[in-house]
């Protein structure tokens, strides 16, 4: 279990808004979608699955040594953010109607988002091991560049 910290916490929010704010006018989103992202944050941040945390914990020291565990947080959820962000993009243009959008068909896909993003993450950073742009790349957009 991570141990959060109100500096932990603060450092995760401050991330994953500047890589989110990268792809996505984060200061423009409607109050329903700001919070859909909040939301998604806490959750993410919680990690009472423990599925960030044994990530975390699976990737080779040399990948853990290139970011701090919360800024690798906070891109984990950015990214999730964003990936999320597109697929329900994307269903809303195929439904007709909010009606349409059939619920169960859709359950469960969060789930998938997310741990689809860690692992994409995950690549990421151990990548950029090698790949000095890739790191370059990573560390400007956690710093909202």
């Amino acid at each position: 279990m991570i141990e959060i910290t109100p500096e932990y916490k603060a450092r995760v929010e401050q991330v994953s808004l500047n890589v989110s704010s990268v792809v996505l006018p984060m200061d423009k989103l409607p109050d329903n979608l700001l919070e859909a992202y909040t939301n998604l944050c806490n959750e993410l941040l919680e990690d009472t699955d423990e599925k960030f945390i044994k990530g975390w914990q699976a990737l080779p020291n040399s990948a853990r040594a290139q970011l701090p565990q919360a800024d690798f947080h906070g891109f984990y959820i950015a990214n999730a953010w964003v990936h999320l962000s597109r697929v329900a993009q994307d269903i809303s243009e195929m439904a007709e109607s909010d009606e349409a959008i059939d619920e169960k068909e859709y359950n469960g896909i969060f789930t998938r988002i997310s741990d689809d993003s860690l692992k994409d993450c995950s690549k990421k950073l151990k990548k950029s091991r090698t790949d000095r742009a890739l790191f370059n790349s990573i560390m400007a957009v956690i710093d909202g560049k």
